[in-house]
């Protein structure tokens, strides 16, 4: 049987090695083996594995499933594991990868080595494998919540709501009052932009958990989404009188942008974070807030301080490499060049329903949004998220193939497949249209990187690029701690160079393709509205609407960091902002001066 006790790692795995031997001719063995071994040692995670595998194999299902979930809780033991769920949080792709393949070469059914598998496959795009490797966890484990959720997100990527609807029907069904099974329907639901069925069950969610601090925010960010700002500042303080050193309740108010912080505020930020602040993600939430608290307050130096430590605690959590993307720029130029957009001229699909309006977030990307939405012709369906997952997933098909680098693969396809893309593209994106009108923005700002892409699968598209003056916009996104990606934005220097690989592409783009973008100036949009408006709706081939210089009037709902400036009447108060904080912005300064030499001027 097995040895009295396991005090080594190597009489351990011996043990373990014996309960896997045995699990072909007598698995009832390998189990009782299996729990001599856990008795020893409470919680071993090989000895659940190999218990989960003993009784999956003697029929005892519902036995394996459990020993299977409790190894799941454990995963942060199994080092292979660990190391790969850090890669994840880092978005280290590759190394996330290669750590999961290795601990699957001993264990290939292991659920949560499979389900982490399926995050990275999701990630670049491989949404095929990504929804296999699920359907394999959901296979061993039905009844496995987490995975169900985990396949709905995915479903929802691959243009199949419907299906993803349908889980989340089946799992209220089944478990009505599942917060994890309500908070991800309503984020289903908002990103459909079905917003007042996510507000509903929000509603239902606080009802159910009405001490719960993180429920009370994400009913506060819906609330927020939709106009309703009161509303949404209660049930923020609401998530602070139950967690007074909530970081992203404090945030969350300061993001905003119009919040009155008083004194009493600034002094229980500072409270929280003398206490310690909770985890990282909680401290860089608290140094933000109190950044913006002090900027209020017009204490420009201690803000700064407070900025810089919030930017320095996020760099620290993700793996952003500027020197990818200059040279991904650089690529992008050399190959998608004058010559190659003739080729292919009349190719894609011929459509002119979308309007892209990208740049830089924090550019003025959202008031031009709300303008272009307040037309009767325009729906604004906010940040799609579909022309990179095109582009992922094109690159993910062909990763073992000669030439499969982006955008070079792009000289392989045909005519017909580029109008392929291009349908696929609207496809995706019917699925957040709610109105008739004949046409609709896409604001995804880092849609810029894949404008050549664009012009390719969607020729008739309308392109607007909206900038704002380099200073200003890259210490704006040095100021905000944005929900997802923007990984760039946490370094002075890395910012910089962002803007100005964007510049230069935008520029490339503008040689290539003479006229092909409109380009809006924030600042002369905000000195004349009327005239920016009107040279915008004639490039867009749109008639003039007076409802377009009242966009703040709007109640559609906006979901960016925006939202509350976007429903105010056009200002001035974002234009040199940057000046406050001049004596700390030198690298910033020296990470533009490229694009600072060249403006108008200088």
């Amino acid at each position: 049987m097995v040895e009295a006790t396991f005090t080594g790692t190597g009489s351990l795995a011996q043990a373990i090695a014996n309960g896997r031997r045995l699990l072909t001719d007598d698995p009832r063995a390998a189990a009782a083996q299996a729990r001599e071994i856990l008795r020893v040692n409470s919680g071993t995670r090989p000895a659940l594995r190999l218990l989960a595998d003993a009784l999956r194999a003697t029929g005892r299902t519902d036995e394996a499933a459990r020993a299977d979930l409790e190894a799941m809780e454990r995963a942060s033991t199994e080092p292979l594991l660990a190391r790969a769920a850090a890669s994840l949080a880092r978005l280290q792709l590759s190394q996330a990868e290669h750590a999961l393949r290795t601990h699957l070469r001993d264990d290939p059914d292991d659920p949560s080595a499979l389900m982490m598998l399926a995050q990275v496959a999701g990630q670049v795009g491989i949404y095929g494998e990504a929804e296999k490797l699920l359907r394999r966890v959901l296979d061993r484990l039905p009844g496995f919540v987490e995975g169900q959720l985990a396949l709905a997100r995915l479903l929802v990527g691959r243009n199949r709501p419907a299906e993803a609807r349908d889980l989340h029907a089946a799992l209220q069904e089944r478990d009505p009052d599942n917060p994890a099974v309500l908070r991800s329907m309503a984020s289903l639901l908002a990103d459909l932009g079905d917003y007042a069925e996510a507000l509903a069950i929000h509603e239902r969610l606080t009802a159910l958990a009405p001490d719960d601090a993180d429920v009370r925010i994400g009913h506060a960010h819906l609330l927020k989404t939709v106009g309703r700002s009161a509303e949404a500042i209660a049930a923020y303080e609401r998530a602070l009188t139950i967690r007074p050193d909530h970081g992203e309740a404090w945030w969350s108010l300061a993001n905003l942008k119009t919040f009155p912080f008083e004194p009493r505020h600034v002094a229980a930020i500072r409270e929280a974070i003398a206490r310690g602040g909770g985890d990282q993600a909680n401290r860089l939430h608290l140094h933000f807030a109190l950044g913006k608290a002090l900027e209020d307050a017009g204490d420009y130096a201690e803000s700064f301080l407070h900025y810089d430590e919030g930017n320095r605690l996020r760099r620290a959590m993700l793996a952003y490499d500027p020197d990818r993307t200059t040279a991904e720029v650089r690529r992008t130029k050399a190959i998608l060049d004058a010559g190659f957009f003739a080729e292919r001229r009349g190719w894609g699909d011929p459509s002119e329903e979308p309007i892209f309006v990208l740049g830089l977030p924090r550019s003025g990307s959202t008031l031009v949004e709300q303008i272009l939405a307040s037309h009767s012709m325009v729906e604004g369906t906010s940040e799609l998220p579909y022309v990179q997952a095109l582009v992922r997933a094109l690159v993910a098909e062909r990763w073992q193939a000669p030439g499969a680098a982006w955008p070079d693969l792009l000289g392989d396809l045909d005519a017909k497949a580029f109008r392929a893309l291009g349908r696929d593209y609207l496809s995706r994106a019917a699925v957040h249209r709610k109105t008739a009108s004949p046409r609709f923005i896409d604001k995804m700002p880092n849609n810029w990187a894949d404008l050549g892409f664009i012009h390719l699968i969607l020729p008739h598209a309308r392109i607007v690029d909206v900038r704002r003056d380099p200073l200003d916009c890259c210490f704006s996104n040095f100021r905000q701690h944005f929900a997802r990606g923007q990984s760039y934005a946490y370094s002075q220097r890395e910012i910089g160079r962002f803007y100005c690989d964007y510049v230069d592409l935008m520029d490339h783009f503008d040689r290539m393709l003479p006229g092909r973008v409109h380009h809006v100036r924030y600042e002369e949009l905000v000195d004349d509205p009327e005239r920016e408006v009107r040279r915008l709706l004639d490039c867009l081939g749109l008639p003039f609407e007076d409802a377009c210089l009242r966009f703040h009037e709007s109640r559609r709902a906006v979901r960016t960091a925006s939202a509350e400036q976007v429903r105010r009447p056009i200002n001035r108060d974002g234009i040199g902002q940057w000046r406050n904080y001049e004596p700390w912005l030198g690298p910033l300064k020296d990470a533009l001066a490229p694009v600072l030499r060249a403006a108008p001027g200088s």
